[in-house]
């Protein structure tokens, strides 16, 4: 069993989880809030900032930067409602973990399977970015390198995901500030061809107002990466005090630049360059007066990609965990182990789907779809944390009420393909857990002790 790690100020007894089951392996606590902002600004500030402004502003057209703050405000409440949740619930897991806790066992489940797959595939669209970014003649290949490389990183412990990741968000805001000088000094042509690698997007401009919650939507796949923070959250050194910090500075810092950007590119780009870019960024510098960085926007762009696709995998292994330990999934996910107590086994079999999906299908058109699964995950956050009695001042129960009806309002106005194909995998997992329960109800099989089903 693993040790706890000396200074953990966390409550709980050693050798017992957060719901106060023994025997349950634990995790240790190693990570500070430095280092916690860091996973959640490098998830968000990952390939979503290179590729997501292109269909944002065709939904959005002039409106782009309102689309942006809608998502942020909605994303803010989220935010909020993750840190009263992580604070109290300090447990790998994140919301399927909350959800369970405080309003039973199926809105944990429709959470946590809605958060693991959907960022299942949106793993596999990371990759897939990266391998685009760096060659595209041998982009899958790549894609599936970078898999088996991250997954042996997250095998190797957290702090040295951590480390990682920090390196790689200091390369990534480094290419964002060169894209922002590269746009601020122009000059700003009109109608010059988009000259994005990768294929052709046809997408147009067909925005205005009622392309803003669309569009939010699309942007909200780029701010969910401070759930990343959550999921960890039995990892984090001192969480009622490290999460909220973390959570709400990794958002703050994430919308800056969102919003940044979203101004700079409409003011650089032609709008219907904006709209039909595959690379919006790299555009921006291609017909700049620093059009000689655009190699250094492609590593930054591919260095984005690693890092979200790093932070990725380490937050569904960790769902995966919560998952079966409860035995929502199958009980040898839950198996925590090695030098560097990790929870391998989800993390094998996390990277495992992943490459079957690259390998299998295209991938890289999962944006909507993983918002879709996100913003139902999020749904379930601000209805957990509605029922939590002890609440901070910045935290009122009107501030969750708009963070559930704005997640679902964003969810059905997304596109219809991605809504779709989204509710029938929760419809399928809904429908399998359902089955299982009745099987092992039929043979006597008894749940896990102590397994919570209070609303």
């Amino acid at each position: 069993m693993a040790t706890r790690h000396k200074g953990t100020q966390s409550g709980d007894r050693p050798g017992r989880d957060s719901a106060g089951r023994p025997g349950q392996p634990q995790l240790q606590r190693r990570l500070g809030v430095v280092d916690s902002t860091a996973i959640g600004l490098g998830s968000m500030l990952g390939a979503g900032v290179f590729v997501v402004f292109a269909p944002a502003a065709a939904l959005a057209g002039p409106l782009l930067t309102l689309a942006v703050a809608v998502a942020g405000v909605i994303a803010y409440c989220n935010a909020v409602a993750s840190a009263q949740l992580a604070a109290r619930y300090p447990a790998s897991g994140g919301t399927y973990v909350y959800g369970r806790r405080q309003l039973g066992e199926w809105p944990g489940f429709v959470a946590g399977w809605g958060f693991v797959t959907g960022k299942t595939a949106s793993c596999a669209a990371m990759a897939l970015t990266f391998g685009h970014y760096v060659a595209p003649a041998y982009a899958t290949a790549l894609a599936v390198a970078a898999v088996v490389v991250l997954t042996g990183v997250n095998l190797l412990g957290i702090t040295r995901t951590a480390l990682l990741t920090r390196i790689l968000l200091a390369v990534v805001l480094a290419t964002l500030v060169f894209v922002a000088v590269a746009s601020l000094l122009g000059p700003h042509p009109v109608g010059a061809p988009a000259v994005s690698p990768g294929p052709a997007n046809p997408a147009t401009v067909s925005g205005g107002g009622w392309g803003i919650l669309p569009a939010a939507g699309l942007m909200f796949f780029a701010f969910a990466g401070y759930a990343r923070i959550a999921t960890l959250g039995e990892e984090v050194k001192d969480p009622t005090r490290t999460i909220p910090r973390a959570i709400l500075a990794a958002l703050a810092g994430a919308f800056v630049v969102y919003l940044g950007l979203a101004a700079l590119l409409q003011w650089h780009l032609p709008p219907q360059q904006l709209a039909s870019s595959t690379a919006p960024l790299l555009d921006a510098v291609a017909v700049s007066q620093l059009s000689a960085g655009v190699p250094f926007v492609q590593a930054g762009a591919a260095a984005a990609c690693l890092g979200a696709l790093l932070a990725l995998i380490t937050g569904v292994g960790r769902t995966t965990l919560a998952m079966a330990r409860e035995r929502d999934l199958p009980a040898p996910l839950a198996r925590v182990g090695g030098t560097h107590t990790v929870p391998f086994v989800a993390e094998l079999a996390v990277a495992a789907v992943v490459i079957v999906l690259l390998l299998s299908t295209n991938v890289m058109t999962v944006v909507g779809f993983s918002s879709f699964g996100v913003l139902i995950y999020y749904s379930v956050t601000n209805a957990a944390a509605f029922t939590l009695a002890a609440r901070p001042w910045h935290a009122p129960r009107w501030l969750n009420v708009l963070g559930f009806l704005g997640c679902l309002i964003l969810a059905v106005t997304l596109p219809p393909a991605s809504m779709l194909v989204m509710a029938a995998v929760l419809a399928v997992g809904v429908a399998g857990r359902f089955l299982v329960l009745r099987l092992r109800r039929a043979d006597g099989t008894s749940k896990p002790a102590g397994t919570s089903t209070e609303n």
